[in-house]
């Protein structure tokens, strides 16, 4: 009987992307998702509030604060950070 070998990852993301690139798209992706969750529950906004002043409609707040990542690019989170007077700040580090 063979032995299965064990592989580890370094995130999540890394484990179900198929590239580096990909899996640091995913990263901030989902980093900027719980920066914007978190305002909306800081402000103690209903989803139809958030999208509101998100300029996007509720099952697109809906979609986020559930996580659903897939559903999001970059630039749509970006434009949304914006429309709650948020600026997105990028940092390029060494990996």
């Amino acid at each position: 009987m063979s032995k299965s070998k064990i592989e580890s990852y370094a995130s999540v993301w890394d484990a179900i992307s198929d590239t580096p690139e990909e899996a640091a798209n995913l990263r901030l992706r989902s980093e900027l998702m719980d920066k914007i969750a978190a305002v909306v529950e800081e402000k103690g906004w209903t989803q139809l509030e958030a999208a509101s002043h998100c300029g996007v409609t509720q099952p697109r707040i809906n979609d986020l604060l559930r996580g659903r990542i897939s559903r999001f690019s970059l630039d749509a989170l970006v434009n949304i950070a914006a429309a709650l007077g948020r600026r997105v700040h990028v940092e390029l580090e060494a990996a």
